[in-house]
């Protein structure tokens, strides 16, 4: 099972914010859409950074509620690593527990194309699991 069997079910919508952003305005983008992570695009439409809500809480904590007004250039992370539609569900599992982070953006000729998340990965590996014991089950009983 491969990332794009994942963004085929959930869809390709993709949460994006310029890095002139404040904290504040991701913050609330955050909050408001529900979801970890926004991606950051540069100018020129591509990747640029992304921010989570780990990286927000991080500058608040270190720099207060003056740090809400801050762009988001100063506190994004920059080395993104990303993934592509090929990638299988078990390598993109690898690379977020390996990298300790859990939000993966899906690139494809130099341009997102989605994002999965740990959750995503999850989901889709106890649903893959289920199925391969589901079916063992059948198999057994058959014979």
């Amino acid at each position: 099972m491969t990332v794009r069997h994942i963004l085929d079910t959930k869809g390709r919508d993709v949460l994006t914010a310029t890095q002139t952003a404040t904290v504040h305005d991701v913050a609330r983008t955050l909050a408001e859409k529900k979801v970890g992570a926004l991606v950051l695009l540069g100018p020129d439409g591509r990747l640029a950074g992304i921010v989570s809500e780990r990286d927000v809480v991080r500058v608040i904590a270190r720099s207060g509620v003056d740090s809400l007004s801050q762009t988001i250039d100063e506190v994004m992370t920059l080395k993104v690593t990303t993934c592509t539609q090929d990638t299988t569900v078990d390598e993109a599992m690898e690379l977020m527990t390996n990298g300790r982070f859990r939000h993966l953006p899906v690139i494809e000729n130099e341009r997102v194309v989605g994002v999965v998340s740990i959750g995503d990965v999850v989901k889709q590996r106890i649903e893959t699991v289920e199925r391969e014991a589901s079916e063992m089950r059948d198999y057994i009983s058959a014979g």
